[in-house]
């Protein structure tokens, strides 16, 4: 089959432009969070706008919002221009769009009015849990039922990623998820106590591990040789990262539960599996960036490449703080500090949101009659990367001062052996941090802005305002699959 394979490209254009829309509101609403943290009177005595309300909201929007619809742009364009086909079902391609928009909506509305399971990043109730299930195993069969009709031999690897992603989430979400309903908005789990805190722990990590690793992994494999016009640096390395990464990620859980009720040996496993998941994490990093081997001064003029480039280094930073925060006398400092904080956004910013940012910058002029990355404005794409690079850097390292002075500050004892500080002085020495983070986090979204700026003008079709990027030759799917197939 032929490039011009008449790919249903409708719904992934619905997906991209949504990816943008619900990265300002979930960073608007993060930015919020951070200035209720600074300046507490700005959640204006309002119970629908406290912190423990909206932080979840933050989140489920950042990740499935956000995040979701990145995946699902990505997953459904890859997957038909590497298996030559396109999607074997508009119709259900669609549903999945629609229902997960619901989703998203109905999270909107429920979590503000305090409507939740109160379970990290499962807060959602059953009614829309159920919802969540039948879109996701929608958003499978369109996904597998493609790679089924391919009419090329290989698949490559991003959609294994993808594959992952999909598989992994779905036996999360539904096991995690079972409860008791007692009304159409309450319901209780089936798990209680240490084993209910570690169902939790196994779904939590586990959607960092297949929602924010492997699905993203999966863009990283696919838009990175594309941009780039190389092959995958390895296709031994990529075939061991994958299978590498799915067999090891789902022990580590427990590192979350650390100096809890949960058994020692359970601890103590989640610690060992995440220092082993090192391993991969970085194999798959170093194939990232390997592969602009020869290619290297495409940096100097392609900001495209460099958000995807640079979101690889945060997650390899993010990947051996992760592994080391496990540790357990290095989590009895951090643990529930704004250390974890800087973490988790380190690979949220500068990991998840910046490789989709870039894939959206490759994909959205495709999906609307240009050339890959032919943006309306280069130059409001360079201005967008050193926002997001200053972003994040401000936010991440303002978090980790901030949690070394609480950790530090928490556990330090006088000579009679007592606590040397209160936690009221520990908040109080937090505040230049919070400042800091809340002035990163506001750059981030105006980055966010300008990008939203540039998508609009460009589906618009407006000329660009200045002369083109010399432009990348890009490698054919199938050539890219050569070199990076598993």
């Amino acid at each position: 089959m032929t490039e011009d394979t008449p790919y249903n490209l409708q719904v992934v254009r619905w997906f991209a432009v949504m990816t943008v829309v619900w990265g300002i509101v979930g960073m608007a609403v993060g930015v919020l969070l951070a200035g209720q943290l600074a300046w507490p009177a700005l959640n204006f005595d309002l119970p629908w706008l406290s912190f423990g309300r909206i932080r979840p909201l933050h989140t489920n929007a950042v990740i499935f919002a956000f995040g979701g619809c990145a995946l699902m742009a990505s997953a459904l364009y890859v997957v038909q221009r590497t298996c030559k086909t396109p999607l074997i079902s508009s119709g259900l391609a669609q549903f999945v769009f629609w229902g997960w928009q619901t989703v998203i909506v109905l999270a909107a509305i429920t979590l503000p009015l305090g409507l939740t399971t109160t379970k990290e990043y499962a807060e959602l109730e059953w009614p829309i849990d159920i919802l969540i299930a039948l879109v996701w195993v929608a958003f499978g069969i369109v996904f597998f039922g493609t790679i089924a009709k391919r009419t090329v031999q290989h698949i490559y690897v991003a959609n294994w990623f993808f594959g992952a992603l999909i598989i992994g989430v779905a036996i999360l979400h539904i096991f995690n998820s079972l409860a008791l309903p007692v009304s159409l908005t309450k319901s209780y789990s089936i798990y209680s106590g240490s084993v209910d805190a570690m169902m939790q722990w196994w779904y939590g990590h586990n959607a960092v591990g297949f929602f924010l690793t492997a699905g993203f992994l999966g863009i990283m494999y696919y838009f990175v040789p594309k941009q780039a016009g190389r092959p995958v640096y390895s296709y031994r390395l990529s075939i061991v990262h994958f299978w590498a990464l799915i067999a090891i990620y789902v022990w580590a859980g427990p590192h979350h539960l650390h100096y809890t009720s949960l058994p020692d040996w359970a601890q103590s496993v989640g610690m060992a599996m995440s220092l082993v998941l090192l391993a991969p994490s970085w194999g798959g990093m170093i194939n990232g960036i390997m592969t602009l081997s020869g290619a290297w001064d495409k940096l100097r003029t392609d900001p495209i490449l460099k958000f995807l480039i640079v979101s690889l280094s945060f997650y390899g930073m993010s990947t051996f703080e992760g592994p080391m925060m496990s540790i357990k006398t290095i989590n009895a400092l951090s643990h529930n500090t704004d250390w974890t904080i800087g973490h988790v956004h380190s690979g949220a910013l500068g990991w998840v949101a910046m490789v989709s940012i870039g894939a959206m910058y490759h994909l959205i002029p495709l999906l609307f009659g240009r050339k890959a990355g032919d943006m309306y404005s280069v130059k409001l794409i360079n201005l967008h990367f050193w926002m997001s690079t200053l972003g994040t850097v401000l936010y991440i390292a303002s978090m980790w001062v901030n949690g070394l002075l609480q950790g530090l500050m928490w556990r330090a004892t006088s000579i009679d052996g007592t606590l040397t500080y209160s936690f009221v002085e520990s908040l109080e020495a937090s505040y230049p941090g919070y400042y800091v983070r809340f002035i990163g986090g506001a750059i981030f979204l105006a980055g966010m802005l300008v990008m939203a700026y540039n998508v609009y003008r460009t589906i618009r079709g407006d000329s660009r305002e200045e002369a083109p990027a010399p432009a990348t030759p890009l490698v054919s799917s199938t050539a890219a699959a050569t070199g990076g197939g598993a």
